[in-house]
C-alpha cells in the first residue's frame, strides 16, 4: 500500500524500489505472510502502476532468463508478466566475420522458452502494483534516505519525504539503490571497479524480417552485440538492441543521424534479419566490473548493482540479482520462523555463503567471455572459433552452456 508517512518501526526496510528492490519486496512479501510482518519500501522517483504514467522504468528492455520466470511465478506474478513477455525460442551466437557459431533451441532443452524479453516499463507497473495491493509492504515515494547507522537493533534511518522527516528503525535493510548508492559511501563501503574502456548503447530497432522469436549475441572487433526479439507494433517488425562499443566510437556514434547510423549497424550486425529500418532513441553507458567489497554487515544487505555490476553481455546482471533474491529470501524466511533477528550476522552469512559460487562463476563467466570476445588476437580468435564449434559438437559443454543462459544454475 501506497502510505505518506512511515511507522517507527520495520522488520525490513527495502531501499530502492526499482526492479530488483521491488522484486525482492514482493517475494519476502508472498513468502512470509504474516499480519505482523512489516516491510517498508523507499523509492526516490514517484512509481505508478500505470504503464503510461510509469517513471520508475526507462524505456529499455530487460532479458529474463528461463529460471527468472520460475522465481516470478513462486513469486505468484508470472501470470501477468506472461501477457508482456516475449519469448526468446532460440539464441544464436555468432563472432563476426569468423567461422564458427552456436545455436541454443528451446525445443532440445523441455523448455517452452530459453529466456523472456520484457519491457522495463511493463515490469515496473506489475511489481508496483503488486506492491500497492499488498497489506505487508508500505511504499513510500518520493522519499530518500538522509542517514544511516548500525544501532543494537539493526539499522537507524533517517528518511525525507517532501518537506518532512522521519526517523525509522528496522532489524533489516535490504540496499537495492543501484550501481551508484550513495548510502554506501555513507558507510563506508569500497567497490573493486574494472574499467572496460568500452560504452553499451542501448535502442529500438526495426527491421525488414519478422525475427522468429530468436535472439543473437554478435561477437565483433568492438565487443558483443546483442539484438533481442521484442513483440510487433503496427506490423513493424521490432528488436532491443545492445550493442557493444569503444569509448571513442560511442562519442562518435551519439552524434550521428539515424540515416548515418544504420548502415554502420548493418555492417555489424549482417542481414539475418533482412535490411534496418530504423533506430529508436538511444541511450549510451559506459561499462565496467563493480563488485562490493562487502555485501553484509549487521542489518544490512546488498542486492542487485549495488552487490555487483556486470557487463550486459549474456544479460546475466538482474538474472544473478533475482536468484540472489529467491536465496535471501529462503534464508530469511527461515529466520523468521525461527524467531530470529532478520538483521543477524549469522542469517546473513548463510545467504553469501550459499549464494557465492553462483556470483563468482555469474561474475567470471562475464568477465572473461566481455575479454575473450573482444580481442583480434590470433591467440583468441582461434579460443574463440574452437569454443563456438565446441557448443555445438560436444554436449556436455552444450548442456552447461545452455543451463547458463537459461539461468539454470547447479551448485
Amino acid at each position: 500500500m501506497r502510505i505518506q508517512q512511515p511507522q517507527d518501526n520495520y522488520d525490513l526496510v527495502v531501499v530502492g524500489g526499482g526492479m530488483v528492490g521491488a522484486s525482492f519486496a514482493c517475494a519476502i512479501d508472498h513468502a512470509i505472510d504474516k499480519e505482523n510482518f512489516s516491510i517498508l519500501v523507499v523509492e526516490a522517483i514517484a512509481a505508478s502502476s500505470s504503464i503510461s504514467e510509469q517513471l520508475s522504468f526507462d524505456a529499455r528492455s530487460t532479458a529474463l532468463s528461463f529460471g527468472s520466470s520460475r522465481i516470478f511465478d513462486n513469486m505468484g506474478l508470472w501470470e501477468q508478466l506472461a501477457d508482456v513477455v516475449t519469448a526468446i525460442k532460440e539464441i544464436h551466437v555468432s563472432d563476426r566475420g569468423r567461422l564458427g557459431s552456436s545455436h541454443l533451441h528451446h525445443a532440445e532443452h523441455g523448455v517452452d522458452a530459453l529466456g523472456y524479453v520484457i519491457e522495463n516499463k511493463a515490469l515496473g507497473v506489475v511489481l508496483n502494483s503488486a506492491m500497492e495491493s499488498s497489506h505487508s509492504i508500505q511504499l513510500l515515494c518520493p522519499a530518500s534516505i538522509l542517514t544511516i547507522k548500525p544501532d543494537a537493533a539493526g539499522m537507524a534511518l533517517q528518511i525525507e519525504s517532501g518537506s518532512e522527516s522521519y526517523s525509522v528503525n528496522a532489524s533489516l535493510v535490504v540496499l537495492a539503490d543501484g550501481g551508484k548508492s550513495p548510502i554506501c559511501s555513507q558507510l563506508g563501503i569500497d567497490r573493486t571497479v574494472e574499467q572496460y574502456s568500452q560504452h553499451a548503447l542501448i535502442a529500438n530497432i526495426a527491421f525488414e524480417k519478422p525475427h522468429n522469436n530468436i535472439a543473437f549475441e554478435r561477437f565483433t572487433d568492438t565487443g558483443p552485440l546483442a539484438v533481442l526479439p521484442l513483440e510487433s507494433i503496427d506490423q513493424c517488425n521490432r528488436g532491443s538492441l545492445v550493442w557493444t562499443l569503444t569509448t571513442e566510437q560511442s562519442a562518435e556514434f551519439a552524434a550521428m543521424s539515424e540515416d548515418e547510423l544504420l548502415p554502420r549497424l548493418q555492417q555489424r550486425f549482417g542481414n539475418r534479419l533482412g535490411r534496418l529500418q530504423q533506430l529508436g532513441e538511444r541511450f549510451i553507458y559506459p561499462l565496467s566490473l563493480s563488485v562490493a567489497k562487502e555485501q553484509i554487515r549487521p542489518g544490512l544487505v546488498l542486492l542487485g548493482n549495488v552487490a555487483h555490476t556486470l557487463h550486459p553481455v549474456a544479460g546475466q546482471g538482474l538474472n544473478l540479482a533475482l536468484r540472489d533474491t529467491q536465496v535471501l529470501v529462503s534464508v530469511l524466511q527461515k529466520a523468521f520462523s525461527q524467531a530470529r533477528s532478520l538483521g543477524e550476522m549469522s542469517v546473513l552469512q548463510e545467504y553469501l555463503e550459499q549464494q557465492e559460487m553462483d556470483q563468482a562463476q555469474t561474475i567470471n563467466f562475464t568477465h572473461y567471455i566481455t575479454q575473450l570476445f573482444s580481442s583480434n588476437s590470433t591467440a583468441k580468435t582461434w579460443l574463440r572459433k574452437f569454443g563456438l564449434l565446441s557448443i555445438d559438437l560436444i554436449p556436455s559443454i552444450r548442456k552447461s552452456f545452455a543451463e547458463r543462459a537459461m539461468g539454470l544454475f547447479s551448485k
